[in-house]
């Protein structure tokens, strides 16, 4: 009797999980636009937790460093412990702007002037080439003559006006419509950056009591197997995600330091500047550092043509020795993946989600590895090599 109660229980279940399935797969443009409008409207709560997770990694780093034990055990140590917090979120905060601030104080000025320069430098190159096409129509006399044989075209002025007159009618109102948009876009997503900032800072500052919610509501609803499973995979990703934005931060700064001792030795211009701004773009993986050579190319151009192109030419070496060399060992050592999957997920990542995906997806696959091959030692009886990183997480927390 028990058994035919267990197998109506699963069939029963599977019926559900059947019929379940076959409605998302009817209603899935409904579900779309449902998750699309759900995740409209938690995006500053989203963004926030980003905000908060980047943050979290040099605040722990100023928690460790001014605050450590050996600081707490003199006199002044409850005082310590009390504003280690604060202090380390502001010093934290104050190193992000601080890179930001030395990025665009590096490269913007430096953009304005040339900018400033290109009327002067394009007056220069036209007088040139129509000096260079005068040369060429006397050492070519047919040009000319061909030139001369082609009839003047005839332009119809008044349907001409007519057009434009048209364009301006129907265009005012939809510029008016786009500027209005524009408008509207830039003032909401102000305004959910302030909510995400200010969220993240109170998840930042309440995030061991946060942490302990969390686990005491999962302990109340699953099962002890669920709830182990569930930490172990939240501190695996917690570490991966962790360990990969350091990962890329150093590629970053090593990326950076070639261009800028390769600009030095061949004698490019603007070498520390273009240092800099790749350092900083190359933030994004394997593609983020083709905006600084965009710009740094462009600023070259203007003074020298030969060296802008000589400039390029270097970067795609520079770029194919960090891309397949540098890039996948820095990182995959820093995620536990081996190069292989690293170069994978960028591009599988790349291809689904473009660059949010390249950022994601090293650090997630990183995790279905490390779980993959744990289980895979479990079943060939190898001792696992995992430790449960959910509690070691929990105990840097506590200290």
């Amino acid at each position: 009797m028990n058994l035919n109660r267990k197998n109506i229980r699963k069939i029963r279940g599977l019926i559900l999980f059947t019929a379940l399935v076959i409605l998302v797969l009817m209603k899935f443009d409904l579900l779309c636009m449902a998750a699309a409008f759900l995740i409209g409207i938690i995006k500053p709560f989203i963004i926030g937790g980003m905000i908060a997770f980047v943050i979290n990694i040099p605040m722990r780093f100023f928690e460790t460093k001014l605050f450590g034990k050996e600081k707490l055990k003199n006199g002044k140590g409850r005082l310590w412990l009390k504003c280690r917090r604060g202090v380390s979120l502001v010093l934290a905060f104050l190193a992000v702007i601080l890179i930001i601030t030395l990025v665009v104080v590096t490269v913007i000025p430096q953009l304005v002037a040339t900018i400033k320069m290109l009327p002067d430098k394009l007056s220069i190159f036209w007088n040139d080439y129509i000096r260079q096409l005068e040369v060429l129509f006397a050492e070519n006399p047919e040009l000319l003559e061909r030139l001369s044989k082609i009839e003047t075209l005839e332009i119809d002025w008044e349907k001409t006006f007519a057009a434009i007159l048209e364009f301006l009618q129907n265009g005012m109102g939809s510029m008016l419509t786009s500027t209005f948009s524009v408008a509207s876009s830039i003032i909401s997503n102000t305004v959910n950056f302030f909510i995400a900032l200010v969220f993240s800072v109170y998840v930042l500052a309440q995030k061991e009591k946060l942490g302990s919610q969390f686990r005491r509501i999962l302990e109340a609803y699953a099962n002890p197997k669920i709830y182990k499973g569930t930490l172990k995979v939240c501190g695996l990703l917690y570490r991966n995600f962790s360990n990969f934005i350091t990962g890329q931060c150093t590629e970053a700064v090593i990326l950076g330091l070639m261009f800028v001792v390769a600009m030095k030795i061949f004698r490019f211009d603007y070498a520390v500047m273009v240092g800099v701004l790749i350092a900083f773009t190359a933030l994004i993986p394997i593609v983020g550092a083709f905006i600084g050579c965009f710009i740094g190319a462009f600023l070259i151009l203007v003074d020298d043509p030969v060296k802008a192109l000589w400039f390029v030419v270097m970067f795609i070496i520079l770029q194919q020795i960090e891309g397949n060399l540098i890039y996948p060992h820095v990182v995959g050592n820093s995620v536990g993946l081996p190069s292989i999957w690293v170069l994978a997920a960028v591009t599988v990542g790349g291809s689904l989600m473009g660059i949010v995906g390249m950022l994601i997806f090293i650090p997630l696959l990183s995790t279905v590895y490390m779980l993959l091959r744990e289980d895979v030692n479990r079943r060939n009886g190898v001792k696992p090599t995992i430790k449960d990183q959910s509690d070691e997480h929990l105990k840097e927390q506590r200290e």
